[in-house]
């Protein structure tokens, strides 16, 4: 199994003036807006990565070298499956119809199981025989993503902007910024 981002957030939970009132910077002075735009989007993938969840509508790629009994869909929360398709036995490539599948939203992580009767299709031998299009996220807003996360995003930020070098040790108290993100990560 192999996960990929394929289209990445349009947007970040938190903006740049936000990350800058946090930092105590002046709204006014932009010679720093780009690197903090850095630190937003590096601090977002640190905390998806860390809850395994999407912040933000994101499309992911999920490729498999067959169809197991139910295909588990990492970073929830699901908000639509875009494509199944396969390599048939004979080496070409097929779209299984929406129909022939049911999609699980509601738990996290999401699934894919055939319908009711109905079973996976054949797939050739071969790696990477199965690939899923999918999109996850709390939505396409940030007003969509709890205040928690963005919180946990901007001592992250905080941290990366205060340090601007590799540290071993981090100023952020690990277990408070640990507790506000808890809730929210996906396990299994």
């Amino acid at each position: 199994m192999a996960i990929r981002r394929t289209t990445d957030a349009s947007t970040e939970p938190v903006t740049t003036a936000e990350a800058k009132f946090h930092l105590r910077e002046t709204l006014s002075d932009a010679s720093n807006d780009a690197y903090i735009a850095t630190l937003i989007t590096a601090a977002r993938h640190a905390c998806e990565e860390s809850i395994q969840r999407s912040l933000i509508t994101t499309t992911w790629t999920l490729t498999l070298d067959s169809f197991p009994d139910a295909i588990r869909l990492p970073y929830p929360q699901i908000l639509s499956v875009t494509s199944v398709s396969y390599i048939d036995e004979a080496g070409d490539s097929q779209t299984l119809d929406p129909q022939d599948y049911i999609v699980d939203t509601n738990s996290e992580p999401g699934w894919i199981v055939p319908a009711v009767e109905t079973t996976w299709p054949t797939t050739q031998d071969r790696i990477n025989a199965v690939t899923v299009v999918y999109t996850a996220g709390y939505g396409s807003s940030a007003s969509n993503v709890p205040q928690a996360i963005k919180h946990w995003i901007k001592l992250a930020i905080g941290d990366m902007y205060e340090r601007r070098e590799l540290n071993s040790s981090p100023s952020v108290p690990q277990d408070f910024a640990r507790y506000l993100i808890d809730p929210y990560r996906v396990y299994g």
